[in-house]
């Protein structure tokens, strides 16, 4: 069965009320023809569904007002039919076509107001949807800014390594003092070498450990 359609009863279930109260919601429809299942039951369209659900609905707060004005209506509506029945005979017609025009104005004022908050709710989800993508857009951007760092830093450290490799090698390549030349003397450019390798064994650690906290932030940021 499609969605859209239902039985009385299924409506019936779906609201908490019995069959005889949505039959009786049916026959202020303005269309007298009801449309049917192969095993002759009827089925009622989504706008018939929505007509009816909001008479049901609103029926249970107009209850204890109508009640009420019942009560003192019974007296003056005896009086009133006792005159208007001398009357009706002509005006027949004209009452029937009036309440078939009412029936019929009732239903599509329901179905504007049914249609005007379904407009609203869509309004909203659409409203949402699009701060939604602002904030992925944000995110994107954001992520795409420490990537372009990260590469710039690379980029920065390679460079950096190679000029330090390049004095290591430099220094490598230089020659030990000749045997003629004092000890002292010798002892202490191996001194002021073995310094300067030393500092730049330091620079490369501390450029290895910058790299490795610039990749544990990145990591935390993806997590």
């Amino acid at each position: 069965m499609s969605e859209e359609l239902k039985t009385i009863k299924e409506l019936a279930d779906e609201l908490g009320v019995n069959k005889q109260n949505v039959q009786y919601h049916i026959k202020s429809l303005p269309n007298k023809e009801r449309l049917k299942n192969e095993k002759g039951i009827i089925l009622l369209t989504i706008d018939e569904q929505n007509f009816i659900r909001a008479k049901i609905l609103k029926i249970s707060t107009d209850k204890v007002l109508a009640d009420k004005v019942s009560t003192d209506k019974i007296s003056t509506d005896k009086v009133l039919a006792d005159k208007v029945s001398t009357d009706k005979v002509s005006t027949d017609k004209v009452s029937t076509d009036k309440v078939s025009t009412d029936k019929e104005n009732n239903f599509l004022i329901e179905k504007i107001k049914i249609q005007e908050e379904q407009i609203r709710d869509l309004k909203e989800q659409r409203r949402n949807g699009k701060e939604q993508l602002d904030i992925k857009d944000s995110q994107i951007a954001q992520m795409q800014n420490l990537l372009d760092q990260q590469q710039r830093l690379a980029l920065q450290d390679k460079k950096l390594l190679e000029e330090y490799k390049s004095e290591i090698n430099e220094l490598k390549s230089l020659k030990m003092p000749q045997e003629d030349k004092k000890e002292n003397q010798s002892q202490e450019e191996v001194q002021t070498i073995k310094k300067q390798m030393e500092a730049l064994n330091d620079k490369i650690k501390g450029q290895e450990q910058l790299n490795n906290q610039v990749s544990k932030k990145w990591y935390q940021f993806w997590k």
